[in-house]
């Protein structure tokens, strides 16, 4: 049986793309995109968890992807 991880992220609307291409990159498949508590858009996002991978490698992910948009944003 397949065994998934999953991760929500906000997506900026001039840079959705560019959002979704790097989590695609990482083997991450958007699942849905909602409108969040504050407006914003919401990316609901999923990938086979591996046997070998930790239980929290989407929080290692999520770090990563946030350092790499912080540098653009500024």
């Amino acid at each position: 049986m397949t065994t998934w991880e999953y991760l929500t992220t906000p997506l900026l609307i001039h840079n959705t793309a560019a959002i979704l291409n790097n989590w695609g990159k990482q083997g991450w498949e958007l699942v849905q995109i909602v409108q969040g508590p504050e407006g914003g858009l919401v990316a609901y996002l999923k990938r086979p968890v591996a046997d070998a991978a930790p239980a929290n490698a989407g929080l290692g992910a999520a770090a990563q992807a946030a350092k790499q948009f912080e540098g653009e944003a500024q």
